[in-house]
């Protein structure tokens, strides 16, 4: 028993379900229902349990999906080697450098140079077919919309994108049989609705704007359309062929010709783009390259007529000379380069060699104190024997020895001069390197420990120079100044006099306002301090100076240290730029 479920074309076989497979059927398919009744009730549970976290679970899903929007992008950066661009808060201005179409490879796409917004809010781009024009249309839109929608964008990090409200383009053919819409007629349809909505802060782009027309009317239609955008507050970037577009854009305030290079030689694109200069189309060095029989090629040259040749020959010769400057300025900057880095060179060498001076100068100038120092010994000595001598000898003997003692002595400081003079000799400046002070220059005291100081007067016919180190003038030779290249210190307020003590004017005048403690011991500079600052406090002087050197310290340490203990100083510190440095202490009397 079964049922039939149907026959073959003969009659001969006969499809037949037995009875108990129909009952076992039957029992899968209430299961399978009542399989899918506990999936819903399930289900429903679940749901029901999760309802209560809803909140939650939507924070948590716009959370992973911001996220994930995030690392897309980085993503997309990395890839395309780009980086973060400087906003802008005006919107209508755009400059991109080195800027890359996103799909073009990376390693092999050539970066372009645009800007719109700035000197001019609308640019023409001309030259020839395959050149990149179209390509550099669509960087400056699609890097626009890729700052506005927070990517990167594959450019230097020194480009600057303002948000334009809107980006309207008119890029590619739309013609459509179907629809009865030419090349004409397509790009029209376009432009109609852009013209309808562009205003301000909007950014447009025609693509071979004019075309699919005659070359006339289509010129004078575009030079229309580009006016009524610009008219509106849009900036506007076209592409084209026309030389009317390009001589409005040599003539109108605002339009600004770019051009895609073309090197004629090798009759290929280079893919550059030049703003500021108009380009040739080459239609026929590009058809010679394609395989145009030459006899084609001119007598189409003979139908162009007289005044656009000459446009087209003007063309070509300013790109000539653009050319020929662009070399010339590739090796200028080659050679200032090049004199840049060997005057830092010598720079460094000189400074080098004046430090070495300067140390040579110090160790010269401690050989002295020395020697000067064991000559003051020596004649104290030979005036304690002078003593011993006329207490204990006979007044002859006494007269000879005296005599040889004084010529001992003598002979010591004659020496000690002699040593002095040749271990210490003036430094002065190469004649080559020699160059007239003026009044107010910054000097540096070759012969003074390197002392900075202000010409005061230009050199006199001896090349003497009056100078100013702190508060004391001197004269020197020009040829031991070097000119210091530092933009000049504001000049410091003259100390006002005390007005309780107008009889000290003539005493301020004649006492002397710095000391020099170079060379002697601890115990003999603080002394020579203690004396310089009585006269100092009694002529009335409100700051003095103390010259010890730098050397290792040590005398400054105890000359600043004893400073601060005496009631009649107000403030001790050590010089500044200009003053010496380390190598003084400025005191602020009491």
């Amino acid at each position: 028993p079964g049922l039939v479920h149907d026959t073959s074309s003969t009659g001969a076989t006969v499809f037949v379900e037995p009875q108990q497979v129909v009952e076992i059927n039957n029992q899968i398919k209430v299961l399978e229902g009542r399989e899918e009744n506990e999936i819903e009730r399930i289900l429903a549970e679940l749901s029901s349990r999760v309802s209560m976290y809803k909140g939650a679970i939507e924070q948590d899903y716009d959370a992973l999906t911001t996220l994930d929007f995030i690392f897309a992008r980085a993503k997309l950066s990395f890839d395309m080697n780009a980086c973060a661009p400087v906003l802008v808060e005006d919107g209508s201005r755009c400059k991109l450098l080195r800027a890359r179409h996103p799909l073009l490879d990376k390693d092999k796409a050539v970066p372009i140079d645009i800007a719109i917004g700035y000197d001019y809010d609308t640019l023409v781009i001309t030259g020839p077919n395959t050149g990149g024009k179209t390509v550099s249309l669509k960087t400056l839109g699609l890097l626009s919309l890729m700052a506005a929608s927070g990517l990167h964008i594959p450019a230097n990090e020194q480009s600057e994108i303002g948000l334009f409200e809107h980006v309207y383009a008119d890029i590619g053919d739309e013609q459509s049989i179907e629809q009865s819409l030419s090349t004409f007629s397509a790009h029209m349809k376009t432009i109609v609705s852009i013209m309808d909505c562009c205003g301000q802060g909007d950014l447009v782009l025609f693509d071979e704007l004019g075309a699919g027309t005659d070359p006339v009317e289509g010129a004078a239609l575009a030079v229309a359309v580009i006016g009524y955008a610009r008219q509106m507050g849009a900036c506007v970037a076209a592409t084209t062929h026309y030389a009317e577009l390009k001589t409005f854009a040599l003539t109108t305030d605002g339009v600004e010709n770019a051009s895609c290079e073309f090197d004629v030689k090798s009759l290929q694109p280079t893919y550059r783009l030049l703003t500021g200069i108009p380009g040739k189309s080459n239609a026929f060095a590009i058809a010679a390259r394609l395989g145009l029989q030459p006899t084609i090629i001119e007598r189409a040259k003979e139908q162009v007529s007289t005044e656009d040749a000459r446009f087209e020959d003007v063309l070509a010769e300013l790109e000539r000379e653009r050319r020929r400057v662009e070399q010339m300025k590739e090796e200028a900057q080659r050679m200032r380069s090049a004199a840049q880095s060997e005057r830092d060179k010598m720079r460094a060498e000189r400074d080098a060699a004046e430090d070495r001076v300067d140390k040579m100068m110090e160790s010269a100038r401690g050989q002295a104190d020395n020697i000067l120092k064991n000559a003051r010994m020596t004649a104290e000595t030979v005036f304690d024997e002078l003593e011993t001598l006329k207490k204990k000898a006979q007044k002859k003997n006494a007269d000879q020895n005296l005599a040889a003692a004084k010529a001992a002595l003598r002979g010591v400081i004659t020496q000690t001069e002699n040593e002095q003079r040749r271990g210490i000799q003036k430094r002065v400046v190469e004649a080559d390197e020699i160059r007239s002070v003026q009044k107010g220059d910054r000097v540096r005291l070759l012969n003074v420990g390197g002392v900075i100081a202000t010409v005061l007067a230009p050199a006199d016919r001896d090349g003497s120079v009056q100078v100013q180190a702190g508060p004391m003038k001197m004269t020197v030779k020009e040829n031991e100044l070097r000119l210091v290249e530092e933009k000049k210190n504001a000049p410091k307020p003259k100390p006002q006099p005390r007005r309780d003590a107008p009889r000290r004017e003539l005493n301020i005048r004649s006492a002397e306002s710095e000391v020099d403690v170079r060379g002697m011991s601890a115990e003999e500079a603080l002394f020579e301090v203690d004396n310089f600052l009585s006269r100092a406090i009694m002529a009335g002087l409100p700051s003095v100076t103390v010259i010890h050197g730098k050397g290792t310290g040590v005398l400054r340490t105890a000359v600043q240290q004893h400073l601060r203990k005496n009631k009649r100083v107000k403030s001790v510190r050590s010089g500044v730029y200009g003053e010496g440095e380390q190598g003084v202490t400025i005191v602020e009397l009491r």
